[in-house]
């Protein structure tokens, strides 16, 4: 006996929803997969950057964007700092709440480049800074660390000093001059700076793995659920079509 036009409903309904949950759950799935590829690659540029040696800035930054493989080398620069300084808000620093300081360094060549001075922290309940420490004076000669323009939307504007994203482009017209292209986080920091080096990125792979592992089991978890219900649907159906031919067999012996 087939089954019912409201029970076939039902069942094709629910293979359709299965259908696209699966494939969401399983896309889910794979793009934390790409997550933790990128994240290797990622600590893997780290680990070798590690053991390069320290550049010449002019090696690696200028004009154009700096490329995504030299990210987070150490070079050399030389230069003074600028009056002009920025507050970036909202940063970590582990489990640690604060901000980081940006501050322009002309070097000897006339060109400006943007250098991360270093994190501070702001105690819990505490508010974020509207000014940062001043910059050291005179001539100084830095080791930072290749970094490439943040994206942040809105956070990449300058307001009042204060961004929630280090991107040349937008501090560059804020100061209403030529910056290079990228920025340098630095290595080390005065001890009487006030500030911490800025982080760098844990070389771990983060729980991407596991919640890949997560979505693939959900998939499954969803195809084997249909797989049962429409099973003890058949099963309950023909338990019912078999109560009513005893049903009907008894009446007729009546």
């Amino acid at each position: 006996m087939k089954p019912s036009r409201s029970t076939a409903i039902r069942w094709i309904s629910l293979i359709v929803f299965a259908i696209v949950m699966a494939t969401l759950f399983v896309q889910l799935g794979q793009w934390q997969l790409r997550r933790l590829d990128e994240r290797r690659a990622n600590n893997a540029l780290v680990e070798q950057a590690e053991d390069a040696e320290i550049g010449d800035w002019r090696d690696f930054l200028g004009d154009e964007p700096p490329a995504s493989t030299d990210e987070w080398r150490r070079v050399e620069i030389t230069g003074t700092y600028l009056d002009q300084q920025y507050v970036v808000r909202f940063r970590q620093n582990g489990d640690v709440r604060g901000y980081e300081v940006v501050t322009p360094l002309q070097t000897d060549d006339g060109r400006i480049v943007l250098i991360d001075r270093g994190f501070g922290e702001v105690e819990p309940g505490g508010q974020m800074p509207t000014t940062a420490p001043p910059a050291p004076t005179g001539e100084v000669t830095l080791i930072g660390r290749v970094r490439i323009d943040e994206r942040g939307g809105a956070g990449e504007v300058p307001q009042d000093g204060q961004v929630r994203a280090v991107n040349s482009v937008a501090i560059s017209q804020d100061l209403g001059m030529d910056l290079v292209s990228g920025w340098l986080q630095l290595d080390e920091v005065p001890a009487d700076s006030g500030l911490v080096p800025p982080p760098l990125p844990t070389l771990d792979e983060g729980p991407h793995f596991s919640y890949a592992v997560q979505w693939f089991s959900f998939t499954l978890i969803g195809v084997v659920g249909v797989i049962v219900f429409l099973r003890a649907d058949v099963v309950d159906r023909r338990r019912q079509q078999a109560r009513a031919r005893l049903a009907a067999r008894s009446a007729d012996d009546q």
